[in-house]
């Protein structure tokens, strides 16, 4: 099957999760493009193949050599963003594109502009795949998933090219922050691995933000606007108040690089009862810290104005994984050169997110992050370059090959 195809099918099965679901996966669907995966895994011939209860998907692509090759492993997520729907996705391809405005959808006058999007410009003659302008395309991590599976068939029909044990796995619920919760890093044996998750080709990290959220309830006091005076608390104004206090420069439309941010994602409520969600991130784990207690002085603050009617929780949600991959910088370097080797140029950079390799890496399996080649994730206007898409798989290819030949 072309990689195109493969990533089309995929992209076709809705598996958007639910952050407010409590149960894992979040959502059953996941497990409709899982067992997809499974049987095609099984039809290849790869072995170990194991689909659990909680939607986790691995299996390994046996040695073909008998020298003694780290095993080294591959992994995607099978969910899809929240912020936009994922059911009903309808991809089309745009032949050669041609640096133009592309009609995604005229009925809703939704278009995708290079005046808007300048990173369409690098992909000029290029295949793009597309949305029809409803729904997301799903690129983040189908095209992972796509390209792992693409690789793997590629090295069983190539056994000229060398290469040891290879894992991969696949796990629901990484855009909700859960992919590695039950992830067996001891069933998955591998000395180490990569996520393919990245975005525009030639993207290698191995940086992530440090990240926290904050939820601030606020319990305001509501009496009859006309006898307030003295007397009312208003839990909205509180909450504006507590977004005025925090640095306007430091959200994220004003942030780049390794810039931090304090995100707010939610504001809700009355007069007499309102919430406030925050999401933390820096690179920097001093400024990190820093931020959490700018976080708590500002509750504190106001708790001493308005009679300790706020409460904060602040909880951490993973760590930058860099000073768990600097010690082993070689695995960084095998993506690197693999890269060189297929004719991309490699891109160090940090990531201004996290992935399911940022939580993997504290919990002992090494895991840098490659580019899957999709753009603008989460959103109507994501787009997938045909070439990227097959550049990746061959970047994993190429991992492979130079791992077992320097074995």
């Amino acid at each position: 099957m072309d990689i195109v195809d493969r990533f089309i099918k995929y992209a076709r099965i809705d598996t958007q999760s639910d952050e407010n679901s409590t149960q894992t996966p979040s959502t059953q669907k996941q497990f409709n493009l899982a067992k997809e995966v499974e049987k095609e895994a099984l039809e290849m011939g790869l072995t170990d193949v194991s689909l659990d209860n909680n939607c986790y998907l691995m299996a390994t692509l046996p040695a073909n050599t008998k020298r003694d090759v780290p095993v080294i492993g591959f992994i995607a997520h099978f969910d899809t963003s929240p912020d936009m729907s994922g059911a009903n996705v309808n991809p089309r391809i745009v032949k050669a594109y041609d640096g133009k405005d592309i009609q995604l959808n005229e009925a809703n006058r939704v278009v995708l502009s290079p005046a808007d999007f300048p990173e369409l410009l690098h992909h000029v003659g290029e295949d793009l795949i597309v949305t029809d302008g409803n729904t997301l395309l799903g690129a983040d991590d189908k095209a992972g998933i796509a390209e792992i599976m693409n690789a793997m068939q590629y090295l069983i029909d190539h056994p000229e090219v060398e290469h040891g044990n290879i894992r991969i796995a696949f796990t629901p619920d990484e855009e909700i922050g859960r992919g590695a919760d039950h992830f067996d890093v001891e069933k998955f044996a591998a000395q180490w691995a990569y996520t393919m998750d990245g975005s525009e080709v030639g993207e290698l990290e191995y940086e992530n933000f440090n990240a926290a959220s904050a939820k601030i309830g606020i319990q305001g006091r509501n009496v009859h606007p006309g006898y307030a005076k003295g007397k009312m608390i208003n839990a909205l104004h509180v909450a504006n108040e507590l977004i005025a206090l925090l640095p306007a420069e430091e959200r994220p439309e004003h942030t780049e690089g390794y810039e931090g941010f304090f995100h707010l994602i939610g504001l809700s409520g009355t007069v007499d009862e309102a919430k406030v969600s925050y999401i933390i991130r820096d690179h920097d784990r001093a400024m990190f810290e820093s931020r959490k207690l700018l976080m708590t002085e500002t509750v504190e603050r106001l708790n001493a104005r308005y009679e300790n009617r706020i409460t904060l929780e602040l909880k951490d949600q993973y760590y930058n994984m860099k000073e768990q991959v600097e010690p082993v910088m070689h695995v960084v370097d095998y993506a690197y050169r693999a890269m060189e080797a297929v004719g991309v140029k490699p891109n160090i950079k940090p990531i201004r997110g996290g992935t399911d390799g940022a939580r993997l890496s504290f919990m002992g399996l090494p895991c840098p992050n490659i580019f899957a080649g999709g753009m603008n994730f989460h959103g109507r206007y994501e787009f997938l370059p045909v070439p990227s898409l097959r550049k990746a798989s061959e970047v994993i290819v190429k991992i492979a090959e130079l791992v077992a030949k320097e074995a």
